[in-house]
């Protein structure tokens, strides 16, 4: 709920305190209404709530629902101000010349700044944003599995009341406040969040506080007339968790990080990691990496001493994502003991999940791998971990945005793997034909590949390849992890995992060669 002292009048005055109202409609005798919320989804507006109208498709109707659920103020802009005073006349209507900012403070104030209530933890990076994130999740949760700690990132949100699938990696204003709004209600003592790009950009987490925040690496992603015009706008929209959060956490094994550094300066301590060694100069960072059957071990050094790590999930980038989360916590003040149980049996869904099979030789891993710099460090650390074995690659791209993937992806993979499956993978309002047809273009000449556009024919076709390869085989399933939804038009069309598709292919496949085997009398 929000604050029992907001009110009409206050959220009138915190938008004219920012310069961003430009007047209240039929609010006069309304002003000492209480206020305990903000919405942007008509679906979700409770009693006492204020709505806001926003998106290119926006309809009246939205807000005569929202007003029948309750709500007692809307928020606008000048160009939507005379239909939807005509569809709720007499209705307090909050009317603003910029209105994602608007709708930002309007939020957090709806709300009660849930923020200074608990501790919220930002993570921002190109690749390992929720695999930091679950790493942190399960350290601070000391074993009560997700159940004592706020998530909201690209795989999952949860927030003591409400549990689902993220839709997007961070979410509009309103629904990011209602979140740590419930995580406060809710007794959680922290909110891990990853914080995207996007979200930095189009102001969704303006007025929040981030008591720690962490930045792990930067490359080229997100380019795209939808997203960001070209990299100076990305890393730019990256840096900005900085001007709003008290304490920084810096990698600084990453391209730009002399960059990122300097932008950290503007939080009151700054925090570095490194994988690199001691030379690194690093307040955090580790030697004695090594691959173990299923994750990884290492030695973590700071100002605590020296003690032995595990993580159990393989990669060895990983050692990257453990350090930033154990050098979260001990900005937090978490002790060893917590750092080490939470890193050495966290599972992060979707994320390096090692599916092995009845045939030692093949296995599959499944991971959210969408990008150039996460194929480069995924396949980097499968070619130490699985050498010998033919490598399967199985992935698509994006429709609609981050064009770019269409000829990086293909170039990256044809370092690494014997075989390019591509496939479906949220084609948005593209045709998958489409899509894997620019990438099977941009495919290296003499890269064996192939197109299947039907992903759990496309993974089939996969497990068929490995079981048949004489030296074993490692299918790599990317960019969908554990999703369960396609993004094929307006809608997100149900889908079955592609772990659960894998297990079912290789189940059909040796049913089927041993039914075709004839038994063979003593």
């Amino acid at each position: 709920m929000g604050s029992a002292h907001t009110t009409l009048l206050s959220l009138i005055e915190t938008l004219g305190e920012e310069g961003l109202l430009l007047r209240a409609d039929n609010a006069a005798d309304a002003l000492s209404t209480a206020v305990t919320g903000a919405d942007c989804d008509s679906r979700v507006v409770a009693a006492g709530h204020v709505f806001v109208c926003k998106g290119a498709a926006f309809k009246p109707a939205y807000l005569v629902s929202a007003v029948e659920r309750g709500a007692v103020a809307y928020l606008c802009d000048e160009g939507l101000a005379p239909a939807l005073a005509e569809a709720c006349p007499g209705t307090p209507a909050l009317v603003t010349g910029n209105l994602r900012l608007a709708m930002a403070h309007l939020s957090s104030a709806a709300w009660g700044h849930p923020d200074r209530a608990i501790n919220v933890l930002g993570i921002t990076g190109t690749k390992g944003k929720s695999t930091v994130a679950y790493m942190l999740r399960g350290i601070l949760d000391g074993g009560r599995e997700g159940s004592g700690t706020g998530i909201m990132g690209s795989i999952d949100t949860y927030d003591g009341v409400e549990g689902f699938e993220s839709v997007n990696t961070t979410p509009e204003a309103p629904d990011l406040w209602r979140h740590l709004a419930h995580t406060r209600d809710s007794g959680l003592p922290c909110m891990v969040m990853e914080v995207s790009s996007q979200a930095l950009k189009y102001d969704r987490v303006v007025d929040l506080g981030i008591d720690v925040a962490c930045f792990l690496n930067i490359g080229r992603d997100h380019i795209s007339p939808i997203e960001h015009r070209d990299f100076e706008d990305y890393f730019e929209s990256k840096l900005r968790i900085f001007d709003q959060a008290r304490v920084a956490v810096v990698n600084l094994d990453m391209d730009h990080a002399d960059e990122v550094i300097a932008r950290a300066q503007r939080c009151e301590r700054t925090v570095t990691f490194s994988a690199a060694g001691e030379t690194s100069g690093a307040d955090v960072w580790a030697d004695g990496v090594r691959s173990e059957r299923g994750g990884i071990a290492f030695v973590a050094h700071s100002g605590r001493g020296a003690r032995e790590m595990r993580v159990s999930m393989p990669g060895l980038f990983n050692v990257d994502n453990a350090l930033a989360a154990l050098a979260m916590c001990e900005v937090l003040g978490v002790s060893d003991e917590l750092v080490r149980e939470g890193l050495a049996r966290v599972r992060v869904p979707g994320r390096m999940e090692l599916i092995e099979t009845a045939d030692p030789r093949v296995c599959a891993i499944v991971d959210y791998a969408h990008n150039k710099l996460s194929y480069q460090r995924f396949f980097s650390s499968l070619s130490k971990e699985f050498a010998g074995r033919q490598v399967i690659a199985l992935f698509g791209a994006p429709g609609d945005k981050a064009h770019e993937r269409r000829h990086e992806l293909p170039e990256e993979a044809s370092r690494w793997a014997d075989l390019i499956i591509y496939t479906e993978e949220d084609p948005a309002h593209e045709r998958v034909e489409d899509i894997c047809a620019e990438m099977a273009a941009n495919t290296p000449e003499g890269q064996a590949h192939e197109v299947i556009c039907d992903r759990p024919d496309a993974i089939a076709r996969a497990v068929e390849v490995a079981f048949d390869a004489p030296e074993g085989a490692v299918v790599c399933l990317l960019a969908k992890g554990d999703e369960t939804r396609q993004h094929e038009g307006d809608a997100f069309v149900p889908c079955e995992t592609d772990g659960a598709i894998f297990e079912r292919e290789v189940a059909r496949l040796l049913s089927r060669r041993a039914a075709a085997t004839p038994d063979v009398m003593s």
